[in-house]
């Protein structure tokens, strides 16, 4: 049991809206990962630097003070120990999407797109998952 919790995926979800954050949980759980929520770029990096995460899922916008989920990218990529944990960006925009694959994140994938193959795709690539 102890084997299979250290090799099921982690994903964290950070500055989702609830059903935003719901739909996102559905979908990883559905590909056999488990998801933790932040509301806050400061509540994920702590998260991050105490728990082992697969994968960090973004928002454009952290819904609870609109800030923007690029600080969280940034912060990221400026730490040594989370440097190396993949991120993505959630969110619609093109440019948005340029901005933080400059910044150093993997090709994210908007709302609007999140039922989309190829949104699943992304996601079972990162996680590596055979699901």
């Amino acid at each position: 049991m102890k084997e299979l919790e250290q090799k099921r995926k982690r994903v964290l979800d950070v500055g989702q809206c609830g059903p935003d954050h719901r739909a996102i949980a559905s979908l990883l759980a559905a590909l056999g990962a488990e998801v933790e929520r932040a509301a806050l770029p400061g509540e994920a990096m702590a998260a991050l630097e105490k728990e082992r995460f697969d994968l960090v899922l973004v928002n454009r916008k952290i819904d609870q003070d609109y800030s923007e989920g690029m600080e969280l990218v940034r912060m990221m990529q400026a730490n040594p120990k989370t440097k190396g944990i993949p991120v993505m960006l959630v969110s619609n925009y093109p440019e948005a999407q340029s901005e933080a694959e400059k910044a150093g994140a993997l090709p994210g994938f908007g709302k609007m797109s999140l039922m989309q193959p190829e949104t699943k795709r992304k996601l079972k690539t990162v996680l590596k998952l055979d699901t």
